[in-house]
């Protein structure tokens, strides 16, 4: 099987990752869908989604402190519960990793085809393709790649906002044209926008001192992302108003365009939002090959997932595997769409892990490298807190689904 995965990743890059996969393609392409549930009062509906990845990011923080392997939220609910329940999750969350995946990279064919002639679908394989490269060649080349994007994709949040300040207070931020349902369905579409923070804890084999690193890169990631979004939105209201924004496109490429009154603001956020939505398909593609490279470890998955290349020190026949499973998906389409059926994955999962910790409160007696504040006893009231929201988010998925 040769060596373990290199020890590559401190606070610094594994927190910019986490960022990295969290203002990726959500924000840029989901903005518009959100502000036609929510209107003016997006914003909101991202803010109540901040505090619900809070406090699930708060339970993974406190058992990938327990938990030594990158197989995550399989070995959290196998302890808790049993390995059944746990392989059905862990398949599930492999899954929906590689249909957002493939998902993402068709919005970046979108994107590419409108500076290029070059179909959709073309586009979207080329990417998968350089992005499986960069993952089979290394970590430590991934991780740049994903710090640049950060970057690049973060000052165009960041444009978004200062373009949007002097339109501040012009309109009504809280003006939902379907009242608070309408809020609340918006939040649990744009939870995918926030979905990755959950990912890191797959890095756990990768990352200095992990017992520190990951739990403070999880809260440091959610409330700088959290922060952003809220601005974003109310920027993006602010300027073109919440039934323009809903009405688009390419919503966040609109809002440069009319604030600065010519199309060429418009190409510069387009070119920064293949980079976010290249960057979400890199990071996905790197997490998922490491949960089933965690998995196959244990023996869940056919041990061949888990040889490591003897040079560039990476999961190379699961980063392949990887490869073909988000081609294929690559042909399903409508982000909207897989958006919100990943979402029905993702909060099946949070309302898992939220009770894993409660149960393991109590079943598990070994020391916590970071414990969750806010107790009752053994009990932990944040994450009774988190399995609801995560149930109650679930109902209104499937609801705006039917």
């Amino acid at each position: 099987m040769g060596k373990g995965l290199s020890r590559e990743l401190g606070l610094f890059q594994v927190t910019v990752m986490g960022i990295g996969i969290i203002l990726g393609a959500g924000i840029y392409a989901l903005i518009g869908v959100a502000a036609g549930m929510s209107g003016n009062a997006t914003w909101l509906a991202f803010l109540i989604t901040a505090f619900i990845a809070m406090f699930t990011g708060l339970s993974y923080a406190e058992l990938s402190s327990i938990f030594k392997g990158d197989a995550a939220e399989y070995d959290y609910i196998k302890s808790a519960m049993n390995q059944k329940i746990a392989w059905i999750l862990a398949i599930t969350i492999i899954f929906s990793a590689s249909v957002a995946a493939a998902a993402v990279s068709l919005g970046f064919g979108g994107y590419l085809s409108s500076i290029l002639p070059l179909p959709m679908l073309a586009g979207a394989l080329l990417l998968i393709f350089l992005m499986t490269v960069i993952n089979f060649v290394g970590i430590k080349e991934a991780t740049w790649f994903n710090t640049l994007s950060t970057f690049i994709e973060f000052l165009g949040l960041l444009i978004i906002i200062a373009l949007g300040i002097k339109y501040f207070g012009s309109v009504d931020l809280l003006e939902m044209p379907t009242g608070l349902l309408g809020v609340f369905e918006s939040s649990a579409l744009v939870f995918f926008a926030y979905i990755g923070f959950e990912s890191i804890v797959k890095l756990r084999e990768e990352t200095k001192n992990p017992e520190k690193v990951i739990p403070k890169a999880l809260i440091l990631s959610i409330l700088i992302t959290a922060v952003v979004y809220v601005l974003v939105a109310i920027a993006a209201v602010s300027v073109i108003g919440w039934e323009a924004l809903s009405a688009s496109d390419a919503p966040l490429a609109d809002v440069a365009t009319a604030a600065l009154g010519n199309g060429y603001a418009g190409i510069a956020l387009a070119i920064i939002a293949l980079f976010s939505t290249a960057n979400t398909v890199l990071i996905a593609m790197v997490t998922g090959s490491r949960q089933v490279y965690g998995m196959a470890k244990q023996k869940s998955l056919p041990k061949i997932f888990a040889k490591v290349h003897p040079k560039t020190r990476t999961p190379w026949i699961a980063v392949i595997f990887f490869f073909f499973a988000t081609s294929a998906f690559a042909f399903i389409g409508d982000i909207h769409t897989v958006a919100n059926i990943t979402n029905i994955f993702i909060f099946i999962t949070f309302a898992m892990v939220n009770l894993s910790v409660i149960i393991l409160r109590y079943k598990f007696k070994k020391k916590r490298g970071f414990l969750i504040p806010g107790n009752i006893g053994k009990f932990s009231v944040l994450a009774a807190i988190g399995f609801a929201s995560s149930l109650v988010m679930l109902g209104f998925v499937i609801t705006s689904l039917l």
